[in-house]
C-alpha cells in the first residue's frame, strides 16, 4: 500500500468511440487534505475523426480537430499527477485502460500512481444501486452535468471528500476501493 497524505488526482475521459486510444476530453482535479487545490482540463484530437459518443458528451470532430493529441498533452499531465498519492475515477478501470491505452500509444510511460474506484466507494459506503455517477452525484447531492469530464472529476473528488467527511481514512478506502494493480 502506498504511503497515503492525502493527496490524489480525480481523473475522468470522454471517448470519441470504443476504442480506449480514443480520449477526445481529459479533467483532472487535484485534492490535498479534502481541498481542491488544482484543476486542469483540455480537450484531445483522437487518432480518429470518426465520433461515436458525440450525443452522450457533445464532442465531435469539429470541436477538437485542432487541439493537440493526447501524447502533446501527457507530459504536463505526468507533471500534475506526479506528487499524487493516488488517482480516483467513477468506474476506475474504464479510465484506467483508456490512460493506459493513450500512453501506450503515444510512447509514453503510463502514471504509476494506483487507482481508487468510487463506484465500489458508493455502493459500500452508501448502498447507491444504481450506481452511475449521476446517480452517486444526485444521492450525495453533487452538482453535475454528466459526460463533462470537468464535471465528472470534480464529481469524482468530492465523493471521496464526502466518504472522508464520514470518517473513513484514506489507507482504509484505498484498501477497500483500489484497483488491483495493472498488467
Amino acid at each position: 500500500m502506498p504511503n497515503l497524505t492525502g493527496r490524489f488526482a480525480a481523473l475522468d475521459f470522454e471517448t470519441a468511440d470504443y476504442c480506449r486510444d480514443s480520449a477526445c476530453a481529459l479533467s483532472v482535479v487535484i485534492v490535498d487534505n479534502e481541498q481542491v487545490v488544482d484543476t486542469w482540463a483540455s480537450l484531445i484530437r483522437p487518432p480518429r475523426k470518426d465520433f461515436v459518443f458525440t450525443y452522450l458528451h457533445g464532442i465531435s470532430w469539429s470541436h477538437v480537430k485542432d487541439k493537440p493529441a493526447f501524447g502533446e498533452l501527457w507530459p504536463d499531465v505526468a507533471k500534475l499527477l506526479a506528487n499524487v498519492d493516488f488517482l480516483a475515477a467513477h468506474n476506475a478501470s474504464f479510465d484506467r485502460s483508456v490512460l493506459q491505452t493513450c500512453c501506450a500509444a503515444a510512447g509514453h510511460e503510463r502514471a504509476a500512481a494506483p487507482f481508487l474506484c468510487t463506484v465500489k466507494l458508493a455502493r459500500a459506503t452508501w448502498g447507491i444501486f444504481p450506481t452511475k455517477l449521476s446517480d452517486v452525484a444526485h444521492h450525495l447531492q453533487i452538482p453535475l452535468k454528466h459526460h463533462d469530464a470537468a464535471s465528472d472529476a470534480f464529481a469524482c473528488a468530492q465523493i471521496l471528500i464526502k466518504a472522508r467527511e464520514m470518517g473513513h481514512l484514506y489507507e482504509e478506502l484505498f484498501q477497500k476501493y483500489a484497483l488491483k494493480p495493472a498488467k
